[in-house]
């Protein structure tokens, strides 16, 4: 008899699905397989770690998951579209005011304040009045007061927390973090950590987070790990 989390499991939406999705490039020693075979799906809240060393192709599998980078072989659906059937503007098109991004170089833009990186996405999805919802976001990372300063005014773990702020703009479906503490020392590592699952738990967005911490990773509903191009699921 079906229990009460699997009809629940069963009613959430697919986010993502991978099926036997291979990535290989050519090296001067001939072909480099970097992933082979990786199957994942990833529902509506769910919150999927990736742990695997340096060089073990996490970020390129994120870069397929999302739609940033195109497989060899293979197959991902995004939000139930086939990625590969479409071309970059499709892809950026799906992506568009659903799907948010942390990184572990901060990617901030350097001639804008605090509030309007955050205010950015916003913008761009033609929201009128976005400057209030990124004061709103600033606040909800502790940097309200920070909202007037530049990024070379900001720590690292400040200006992670105006990226994290930047990504949830919009309440996305959908939020990929690559090794989102990998250039803070643990302190702040674990502060942005914290800011990072409180606003997922808030929004309720689904959560695929590639890391090389098993600490960070363990914080997930589920993990895998990745070594030698295959994924595979971690009791």
């Amino acid at each position: 008899m079906m229990n009460e989390a699997n009809r629940r499991d069963e009613t959430r939406v697919q986010v993502i699905k991978s099926s036997g999705l291979s990535k290989q490039v050519e090296a001067p020693g001939g072909t480099l397989t970097i992933l082979q075979g990786v199957d994942l799906e990833v529902k509506a809240g769910d919150a999927v770690s990736i742990l695997g060393t340096s060089g073990a192709g996490k970020s390129t599998l994120l870069g397929l998951l999302a739609g940033l980078d195109t497989a060899t072989s293979g197959e991902v659906s995004l939000f139930g579209r086939d990625l590969g059937a479409l071309d970059e503007d499709g892809r950026a098109a799906i992506r568009a005011g659903r799907v948010g991004f942390v990184f572990q170089s901060f990617h901030l833009i350097a001639g804008m304040t605090a509030e309007e990186n955050v205010a950015l996405p916003l913008a761009l999805a033609g929201q009128r009045n976005e400057h209030p919802g990124a004061l709103d976001l600033l606040g909800s990372v502790g940097l309200a007061e920070r909202a007037g300063h530049y990024p070379n005014q900001l720590s690292g773990g400040e200006q992670q927390r105006v990226a994290i702020a930047r990504a949830f703009a919009g309440s996305p479906d959908l939020l990929f973090a690559d090794e989102p503490t990998g250039n803070l020392d643990a302190d702040t590592g674990r502060h942005v950590v914290d800011v990072l699952f409180r606003l997922r738990d808030e929004h309720g967005t689904a959560l695929v987070l590639v890391t090389h911490d098993p600490a960070l990773a363990a914080r997930c509903d589920r993990r895998y790990r990745l070594a030698d191009g295959r994924l595979e699921e971690m009791a």
